[in-house]
Parts: structure tokens; sequence; C-alpha cells
């Protein structure tokens, strides 16, 4: 049986699209949670779960608690190189993964100061390096957030 495509909510505020899928992502479906997909993977995956959740939760202050106990009930993984069709805000971390997605049509503008982020307001897309602590540092996850929330992100 074929690995799954998506974990998470299916009504999501955002969507990261991965290249590659976590263990136990068959189990993992059926009851989203952060810290069992940490639990059963390595400390790659922490880095990426939370920096999603730095970036989706709507208190910059509580993404901790947001990561632990809410991060599945508003946002969603996705393995697949095609954007789902959620209304959500679709990221897509990291340039190579970025080529899988061969039919994207978009017009990402980089933010100023920050020539690796861009995004498409218009299709809800934000472009960045690869999620990990080296590419995406709280600097520019604050930016990445102030222009999220200039486009109504955290209003949704």
């Amino acid at each position: 049986m074929p690995e799954p495509d998506y974990l998470g909510s299916r009504r999501p505020r955002l969507v990261l699209y991965l290249p590659h899928r976590p263990k136990g992502l068959a189990q993992l479906v059926h009851a989203p949670d952060a810290r069992a997909l940490v639990a059963a993977n390595s400390n790659h995956w922490r880095k990426i779960v939370t920096l999603l959740a730095k970036i989706a939760c709507p208190d910059a202050d509580g993404w901790r608690r947001f990561r632990d106990g809410d991060l599945f009930r508003y946002t969603g993984l996705c393995f697949a190189p095609a954007l789902v069709n959620t209304g959500s805000w679709h990221w897509i971390g990291g340039k190579d993964n970025l080529q899988r997605f061969t039919a994207l049509l978009h017009n990402a503008r980089p933010l100023a100061n920050s020539p690796d982020v861009s995004i498409d307001p218009d299709r809800r897309l934000l472009l960045t390096p690869y999620p990990d602590y080296r590419q995406l540092s709280n600097a520019l996850v604050s930016r990445i957030r102030s222009s999220l929330a200039s486009h109504g992100f955290y209003n949704d």
C-alpha cells in the first residue's frame, strides 16, 4: 500500500509541502500529533514542526503550546508535488522541492531584505528555503510572519 501524501487538518490555514515523508506516517494520519511525529523520527522533524508552528501560530509567543497541542488542527503536511485544494496558504520549503511543482504558475515576489523568501498573496503561496534553523532564522521567521499578517493570514 502506498504511503499517504497528507497529514493534518482537512481545513488547514497553512499547508507545508515537503519532498520526503516521516517514519510512521500511515499511523499518524489517523491521529495527527506533532509530539508523536517527533518521537518516531529524528531531530530533523522537530525542527520542521517547530518552524511550522512558529509561522502558523496566531500568537507568536505561543508557538510551543500550538506545536504540542493544536498544530495539526490548523496546518497540514503534504508530500505530493501538487497544491491541495483547501483554500489555505501553501508553503513550499526548498528550491529543489519547488522544482517538483512543474505546473505551478505563480507571481511570487521576494520579501524586502530576504531574497530567498517570496510570497504570492493572490495564490496564497509562500516560497522559502528548506525549513531548517540554518535557513530560517528567528529574524527571518519574524519577517515572514509580518508579511503573512499584512496579507490577512492571521485573521482568516
